[in-house]
């Protein structure tokens, strides 16, 4: 600010900011004090409502520069040229908490980027893991009802969790990724992002593939101890947030290399998973990690609120070149994700500067709260129109694919819960085996009702017979017969 002078939000000069006005030194305050009034009611409205997931969370500036031409993959425009440079920011986050929880806890982490593209803003809006707990929107808000507090106690509650896990088997994967060691990382700067759902990239001729996105972090992965990261959520539960701001503020500016698995679109009706469904990964075997570019943190926000409170992200704030996917729970994600920033923030929420795009917005969306521009000035507000208003672009529709079916509520067709948790299981080291049993067997002992034990164990024990086991005896409990 270059104006010292403390001024009302309307802009008058403030005569005294330290003494209420009253009648008298003992009378009470006067109510024509409406900079008083002011003050306080502004006070009382400086927090926007939380998010109801990924409430706690740190974000920085960067860029994104590109390493590798996949141009024949597609014409998204900040792809296009080896060492285009993109502003980005970021957002992390846990997904549970609420906005002042410990950012040491077993949860994953969010992994939101925003894109500030010639062709407008383009949000990569993942997690640290490359699958979830579910596959179909329908059930997320029962999944975080679980993860959240209990309404009687307004307590954690680990029988709630278990029992939605155990009667959800689609979500075997993801807890075992969590339950081992990358379920609590070091830092942020430690820790691999993923888009974690199926998109879809389009080129210039309008040939299309599938595509899953892998920030790999060049500081490597780091993950912390469990008990260091009980004594941090103590004693600094702020301890991710301070170790990525203090980073950068040192110049020591974390990276990540982005990488890509390119599916042709006909793989996607023969490949042994679905390739669409968020809890199942694709092999790197069979699909081999593709380098794109570099994502470089560099500048710090200057206000966090204005930045990292008020910045939004949602799957749907997409560019020309990128698509979607059937995937169920991502086309869920479509409509939720701008739905809760226009109830949080606002109907205008894409115009604040964090989140304004860096070309020319032209439409025709008027009015709501909060609009703070010139809200269209004087041209034309509807189309068409013949007053040479903006017009659509049709090189730049989303790219089509064909879909049939009778229109019914349906499941995925493929329902192997246990292969992949299996194999992400076996290829843990004997040490990080040990760590997830006991991970798990402490989650699971508070669950206060026993079927809920031995249902999750089963589940265990189909994707592995000696990880079951293990579960099992270090609850004290028996493997049920039926599953062997």
């Amino acid at each position: 600010m270059t104006n010292n002078k403390l001024t009302t939000s309307w802009g008058a000069p403030v005569g005294d900011n330290q003494n209420s006005m009253t009648a008298g030194s003992r009378g009470p305050t006067l109510i024509q004090d409406v900079h008083l009034l002011e003050k306080l009611a502004h006070f009382n409205r400086e927090r926007v409502p939380e998010r109801v997931v990924h409430a706690k969370g740190a974000g920085a500036h960067g860029y994104f520069e590109v390493t590798n031409d996949l141009t024949k993959y597609t014409k998204a425009d900040f792809l296009s040229e080896i060492g285009k440079r993109t502003p980005m920011f970021i957002r992390f986050s846990t997904v549970a908490g609420e906005l002042g929880s410990a950012d040491t806890v077993r949860d994953p982490r969010g992994f939101a980027v925003k894109f500030y593209t010639e062709e407008g803003n383009y949000d990569l809006v993942g997690n640290n893991t490359p699958i979830f707990f579910i596959r179909d929107a329908i059930k997320f808000p029962d999944f975080i009802h679980t993860q959240k507090r209990d309404p009687k106690t307004h307590l954690k509650n680990p029988t709630a969790v278990w029992d939605f896990w155990s009667l959800s088997p689609e979500s075997l994967h993801q807890v075992t990724y969590l339950m081992g060691d990358r379920g609590i990382p070091a830092t942020l700067r430690h820790m691999n992002g993923y888009g974690s759902h199926t998109f879809k990239w389009t080129n210039k001729d309008g040939d299309g593939v599938w595509v899953k996105y892998h920030f790999i972090a060049d500081q490597g992965v780091k993950n912390m101890d469990v008990n260091l990261a009980a004594k941090l959520a103590g004693e600094n539960p702020d301890y991710h947030t301070e170790d990525l701001f203090n980073a950068i503020e040192e110049g020591n500016f974390p990276s990540w290399t982005l990488k890509v698995q390119i599916m042709p679109l006909e793989d996607a009706n023969t490949y042994r998973f679905d390739p669409f469904d968020v809890t199942k990964v694709w092999s790197h075997k069979d699909y081999p990690l593709i380098e794109v570019g570099k994502m470089v943190l560099d500048r710090n926000p200057e206000n966090y609120f204005a930045e990292v409170e008020q910045a939004t992200f949602s799957p749907g704030t997409l560019v020309p070149g990128i698509d979607v996917s059937p995937d169920k729970m991502l086309q869920g994600r479509l409509f939720a994700y701008h739905d809760a920033h226009r109830y949080r923030v606002g109907a205008n929420h894409q115009a604040l500067p964090i989140n304004r795009p860096k070309n020319e917005v032209s439409n025709y969306q008027r009015d709501g709260q909060m609009r703070f521009d010139n809200n269209g000035g004087g041209s034309v507000y509807y189309e068409p129109n013949s007053f040479s208003g903006p017009t659509e672009v049709p090189e730049h529709k989303q790219a089509a694919y064909a879909v049939s079916g009778i229109a019914e509520s349906v499941s995925y067709d493929h329902n192997d819960h246990y292969t992949q948790p299996g194999d992400l299981y076996r290829l843990m080291s004997e040490d990080e085996r040990a760590r997830t049993v006991a991970n798990i067997v402490g989650a699971m002992k508070p669950v206060e009702i026993e079927e809920i034990k031995l249902r999750q164990i089963q589940h265990f024990y189909k994707a592995d017979p000696e990880f079951g086991t293990r579960i099992a005896e270090g609850l004290g409990l028996k493997v049920p017969q039926e599953v062997k």
